[in-house]
């Protein structure tokens, strides 16, 4: 590692200090993030067991849901383990390539999580609007080029950021990353060099990926909404919104906490640097922990699936 007029050359190494301004407290605040990532992987480990051993719930929705599981599972064991380090072992180093792949993880699946939620949304909305056609539109075929198109989607839009690091950033003003993880603009903001290019390509990518989505998700509701309001019978009415229930507190919750992050770390200046950092670890954390349970209690097959399992254990 060189200097030069005080920047540092291709540091091969970063620090990730976790969260700035609490640092004497962070031991602390590892204790509820580790009980969070624990229930999540239960949670999450549960709905996939339950939905491939139930052939009943080999149906779009719970293959979207068990998608969402696997996203969720890979989404927080990317960032708790090595936070978890910082926290409790004071390992704070990290290889700087080992942070790009990182960085790569987190957005990626960050966005498949976002295609996965379009799905579900596309999914109700034929369910309920062209219920006659829904099993001839959504195959199994499908469902596997949706899952593989949201996958790829992601991977090759993402990386450029991560290229851009890589190729454009050469000096840093320092190596020291006030985050718990190795988030795109947190890395960004080190380098001592023009970034115009390196922001405009997030800002871009994260329109492009979550903003697309969330426009399609809101359209599609709004004639889902239409549809249910239609329908002549009050019943009728309250069995097709219920159906769509779950989906729509998972969908405000992924998009109003990541909103609120993005927003807060690129514009909120006057807020505090552990108030960023707190939210940016939230939104990763929340969704795996809260997606399983808020399935479970809304969805009556995967309840009563649970309860049948919890029950024979009890019996024997």
């Amino acid at each position: 590692m060189s200097k030069l007029n005080g920047t540092i050359f291709m540091p091969p190494v970063l620090t990730l200090i976790g969260i700035p301004g609490l640092e004497s407290v962070q031991f602390w605040i590892g204790i509820p993030f580790c009980a969070m990532y624990i229930i999540a992987l239960f949670g999450n480990s549960l709905l996939l067991v339950i939905i491939k051993s139930e052939r009943s719930l080999h149906e779009p929705m719970y293959l979207f849901l068990a998608m969402l599981g696997v996203t969720d599972i890979v989404l927080s064991t990317c960032i708790l383990p090595k936070m978890l380090g910082i926290f409790w072992f004071h390992l704070p180093d990290i290889y700087f390539d080992a942070c790009l792949f990182q960085m790569w993880l987190i957005h990626t699946f960050q966005s498949i999580e976002s295609g996965i939620l379009l799905a579900m949304a596309l999914d109700r909305y034929v369910a309920i609007c062209d219920p006659l056609r829904h099993a001839s539109i959504f195959t199994h075929k499908l469902l596997t080029q949706i899952g593989v198109g949201v996958t790829l989607r992601a991977a090759l839009l993402v990386a450029p950021c991560i290229i851009l690091i890589k190729c454009r950033l050469k000096h840093f003003c320092t190596t020291v990353v006030s985050h718990s993880y190795c988030e795109h603009m947190a890395i960004v903001k080190l380098a001592a060099e023009d970034i115009r290019v390196n922001k405009i390509c997030g800002l871009f990518v994260a329109f492009t990926l979550l903003g697309f989505d969330i426009i399609f998700i809101t359209l599609s509701y709004i004639r889902i909404f239409i549809t249910v309001f239609n329908l002549p019978q009050r019943e009728a009415r309250l069995k097709a919104f219920n159906t769509c229930i779950a989906h729509i507190c998972v969908f405000l919750e992924f998009y109003l906490l990541g909103f609120f992050s993005f927003f807060t770390h690129r514009f909120g200046f006057h807020i505090p640097p552990y108030i960023h950092i707190l939210l940016s670890n939230l939104y990763l954390l929340v969704p795996p922990l809260l997606n399983p349970i808020v399935y479970g209690v809304k969805t009556k097959q995967i309840r009563d699936r649970v309860s049948k399992v919890f029950h024979s254990k009890n019996s024997s």
